[in-house]
């Protein structure tokens, strides 16, 4: 039991989390989450889930001791590189797969789009413009996104990327969860 809870309060303070804030997110009150820090209670299956999701991590790795840390160095030219499920546009991954997150680099050439219609996904999604302008199309609204900036969205919304200028656009996407 002790061992459970000092997993947890080693996460909760390296994530600069306080009790109180951990608890809103999780459900449960600030006195229940020190109580298991301190070996006093076990959680409840129901809660270590939420846990496990608020940390963006399985019940299993929450449970075991001495988690390895996991350290991932993508390089040019070993990472892997897939196809718009609706477009033409080829994406770098940049994570691992792992399921909980995923990054990718794409480039737009002149008059590219990620998809010839805008799709949807169960996913937050944000993309950073490493150069050029990218134009967002989120739900039939189209927003120029310029070198430096980043635009984040619900994208369970109909959404696809175009570039609408005569230079090529290089941008980051992260999605949480992945895309399928």
């Amino acid at each position: 039991m002790a061992m459970i809870g000092s997993q947890l309060r080693e996460l909760r303070t390296a994530r600069g989390l306080s009790l109180r804030a951990l608890a809103t997110a999780v459900g449960v009150s600030p006195t229940l989450l020190s109580q298991v820090e301190r070996g006093v209670t076990e959680p409840s299956l129901s809660t270590l889930r939420r846990l496990a999701q608020v940390y963006a991590m399985s019940v299993a790795d929450l449970l075991t001791e001495g988690r390895p840390v996991s350290v991932n160095i993508s390089r040019p030219g070993e990472r892997s590189l897939l196809l718009s499920p609706h477009g033409a546009v080829r994406y770098e991954r940049l994570t691992p797969s792992n399921g909980a997150l995923e990054v990718l680099r794409a480039v737009l050439e002149p008059g590219d789009a990620t998809s010839d219609q805008p799709w949807s996904h169960t996913s937050i999604e944000c993309a950073y413009v490493v150069r050029g302008t990218l134009s967002a199309d989120v739900e039939g609204s189209v927003t120029a996104v310029r070198t430096g900036e980043a635009v984040t969205f619900d994208s369970g919304v109909p959404h696809r990327y175009l570039n609408r200028t005569d230079t090529t656009v290089e941008f980051i996407i992260s999605t949480s969860p992945p895309a399928p």
